[in-house]
């Protein structure tokens, strides 16, 4: 089992890797004369705006006295790199910020989601998030359906048995509630999740923020979703969603904070008898969905999810 690889990740992993040469003591200038680069452009290597050429890449894993076992890790990076990313064929339909959410999530470890308004991208039916786009009177009915295309090919990591992604995704009673679409729309959405918790066991977990929750670091929030990497050189990522702005967050600070949030709140959405890591009273917590929305021993905030999915 692995992680797929992700051009992305792999341009940024292989662009801190070589940021080591601080660490080794190597000066710009004497790569900039061993290669006969300019500085500028070393300092687009670094920050990820160019690849190095094979022949470039060779003669500085050897300035810097990489061993055997690094420079086979590095080569693999740079041919991963050069790769063409499976979002890059929705690359018109996409502004350059959601672009650089596609590619690190195709290479993420786990993925951490909070939606205060909507059920997870990653847990969609295809309906649903067309009747999302619906109100976008300026979309034309192919783009909405290349939309859909691009956001169900992103979902197809949860499915695919052989990748290592999981996902944590806490949802708020109201967004899970919600008739989007339709009343058949929500039921079809339900029975959707129930179906991923019951087939996806090892890989994903989905918590309810319930009505009765008084306190959250989220409310007013709308979607936050952290990204973590295999590659402990590779810092957790955050990407922040609303309706008119959105944004990928790499501010050590700031997804600091925001992880704070994150990590309580998923608290908050845990049954009583799991424990609660923020000490909320009962009264403030939520449940967590282990098992099929219709098992009548599962309650979305002590409503029967089979009354839920017959509304």
């Amino acid at each position: 089992m692995s992680t797929p690889a992700s051009p992305v990740v792999a341009s940024w992993e292989l662009a801190l890797r070589l940021k080591r040469r601080e660490q080794l003591g190597i000066e710009v200038r004497a790569i900039t004369e061993e290669l006969g680069f300019t500085r500028n452009y070393w300092s687009a290597v670094e920050n990820e705006r160019k690849i190095l050429s094979l022949e470039s890449l060779t003669r500085i894993m050897e300035l810097f006295e990489f061993d055997a076992e690094e420079r086979e890790e590095l080569l693999a990076l740079r041919a991963a790199a050069k790769e063409r990313g499976s979002c890059s064929r929705y690359s018109a339909l996409f502004d350059d910020e959601i672009q650089r959410l596609c590619g690190p999530e195709l290479g993420a470890r786990s993925l951490r989601d909070y939606e205060n308004l909507f059920t997870s991208g990653m847990l969609q039916t295809a309906n649903y998030t067309r009747a999302i786009m619906l109100p976008d009177v300026t979309m034309r009915p192919a783009e909405g359906d290349q939309r859909v295309e691009a956001r169900q090919r992103r979902q197809a990591r949860l499915a695919d048995e052989n990748d290592t992604l999981t996902l944590t995704a806490v949802i708020s009673e109201a967004a899970l509630r919600q008739q989007i679409g339709g009343r058949q729309v929500l039921r079809n959405r339900l029975v959707h999740l129930a179906t991923l918790i019951e087939q996806c066991s090892d890989q994903l977990e989905i918590g309810v923020l319930p009505f009765t929750a008084t306190t959250c670091g989220l409310f007013g929030g709308a979607t936050l979703v952290l990204l973590d990497f295999d590659d402990p050189q590779l810092p957790t990522l955050a990407w922040q969603e609303a309706v008119t702005t959105w944004e990928t967050i790499d501010d050590p600070t700031q997804v600091r904070n925001l992880t704070r949030d994150v990590f309580r709140t998923h608290a908050g959405a845990r049954p009583e008898q799991e424990g609660n890591a923020a000490n909320d009273p009962p009264s403030h917590q939520g449940t967590r969905l282990r098992k099929p929305l219709d098992d009548e021993a599962h309650t979305i905030h002590l409503v029967p999810p089979r009354r839920m999915v017959q509304e």
